[in-house]
């Protein structure tokens, strides 16, 4: 999905020109990166909160369409409220096509339901991880990644290593192979186990009245 986003240039600076802004429905924003100067902006409130409860939006290289000329973005920090669907402040990095950038992308965890760990055997889906950092340049960045659980038994991991990669895209990988999921037994909390204590103290009493 590709995603676009009007904005404008703003001269005025300050706690005072930014309640201003949002009182218009704007959100002050800043541009910065690459071999220009950073650049102070503000965009659509109700346009970027929309953006922000899609998924793709950031991990997805973005188009700031700015006085008729177009800039390839990431976003890079939203600020909003933290009760409130309010949006305070965004950050954009600008992105040169020719120079590979590092970015946080979703993992999509597939099959989990048909997984035998799950479906045979009982087990859960633990995810350690639900995003990863990949280098490419930004043409070729993915939306997300694919993690097919379906032949995990019970106890059975994927690390890092054992991920797909599109062509031209690497993970970001530091230390050692990080664990991705695995298919765990399911935790029995106390009031079950208690449960089956007791059931199974009464079962003792009721074997020795036989005997």
């Amino acid at each position: 999905m590709k995603f676009e986003i009007e904005a404008r240039e703003r001269t005025l600076q300050g706690s005072g020109a930014s309640r201003r802004l949002r009182r218009e429905n704007r959100v002050p924003a800043i541009v910065y990166g690459g071999t220009r100067g950073p650049l102070m902006i503000d965009i659509d409130h109700n346009e970027i909160l929309l953006n922000l409860r899609k998924e793709g939006f950031r991990s997805s290289v973005l188009t700031l369409k700015l006085d008729g000329k177009r800039q390839q973005a990431l976003l890079r920090d939203a600020q909003v409220h933290p009760w409130k669907p309010l949006v305070l402040h965004c950050d954009f990095l600008r992105v040169d096509a020719t120079h590979a950038i590092h970015q946080r992308i979703p993992l999509h965890f597939l099959n989990g339901e048909i997984a035998p760990g799950v479906k045979l055997e009982g087990g859960a889906v633990a995810a350690a991880l639900n995003d990863i950092e990949v280098s490419c340049l930004p043409q070729d960045l993915p939306a997300f990644i694919e993690v097919d659980l379906k032949d995990l038994a019970m106890g059975d991991t994927i690390h890092l290593s054992e991920l797909v990669f599109p062509d031209k895209v690497t993970p970001v990988v530091s230390g050692d192979d990080q664990v991705v999921v695995s298919i765990i037994a399911p935790k029995v909390s106390e009031e079950e186990a208690e449960g089956e204590e007791v059931e199974g103290a009464a079962a003792a009493v009721e074997e020795d009245k036989d005997e």
